[in-house]
Parts: C-alpha cells; structure tokens; sequence
C-alpha cells in the first residue's frame, strides 16, 4: 500500500535562491515514514512503549531528479517494498504536480531501546506483511 502525505515548502526549508536544500527532502521523508507507520497504528511513541523497538536509518540510496521551490506543495509517497530479518526496507518518491522530483530507498534497522540491533517482533511483522508492495512508481 502506498501511504503519501502532503508538505508545504516553506522559507526555512530552502536556500539563498528559493530551491529546497537537499538535506530536507529527508526530513519530508521522515515525516512520511512516520505517518506510513501511524496509520498502521505504529506510531513510535507506542513502538518503544509497548514493544520496546525503533526503527533507526541504516543506509539510504537518494536520487535527485528536480528542485522543489518556495511555496511548493509536495507529496511525500511511501511504500513498503520488504521486511528483513532485523528491519525494513521503504522506498519514497516526491512530487511536485505529479512530476518526480526525488527518489530514495531506505534501510531501516529494527533496535531495541539500548540501540541494539534485534528482530522486527511478530506483532509489528504480522501487521505489515500484507502492506508489501513490489513495484512502485
């Protein structure tokens, strides 16, 4: 499934010229992960409450394919292509009216609260083994 939320480019977000910095569009992505994951009722608060997990960035591949700008309205879209042993794997693209601004493909790792590496618990792999999508855009 895919989950996508909407973000306003605001002046903090972009440079001296108008054009969003590029260390932002992992914030936009961020929030969409978190959202993806708040919408299957994971969210992170909950995620170290009750099973006692993160899921922390280990590597992330990111394309950028156009500039967003000032006032722009994007739309983070976020799928969930596999889920490891000890992690996920997401992928996220940004539109700006429906034309392909950023791309990225994300490995999350599954830790406990001590940060150490452990296994996604079934509760949260049951909940998102039928939100796996092969192809997105």
């Amino acid at each position: 499934m895919i989950n996508g939320i909407n973000i306003r480019v605001y002046y903090e977000d972009t440079d001296a010229g108008g054009i969003v910095y590029y260390a932002n569009y992992l914030k936009f992505s961020e929030r969409g992960r978190t959202e993806y994951l708040r919408e299957k009722n994971l969210e992170n608060r909950a995620l170290m409450e009750q099973n006692g997990v993160l899921f922390v960035v280990r590597h992330v591949e990111a394309d950028y394919l156009y500039p967003a700008r000032l006032d722009d309205e994007l739309r983070v879209e976020t799928v969930l292509a596999e889920i490891k042993n000890a992690g996920l794997i997401m992928t996220q693209s940004i539109f700006c009216h429906n034309r392909l601004l950023f791309k990225m493909k994300v490995v999350l790792a599954c830790v406990d609260l001590d940060g150490k590496l452990v296994k996604v618990p079934p509760v949260i792999r049951d909940i998102l083994e039928n939100e796996i999508v092969e192809n997105d855009r």
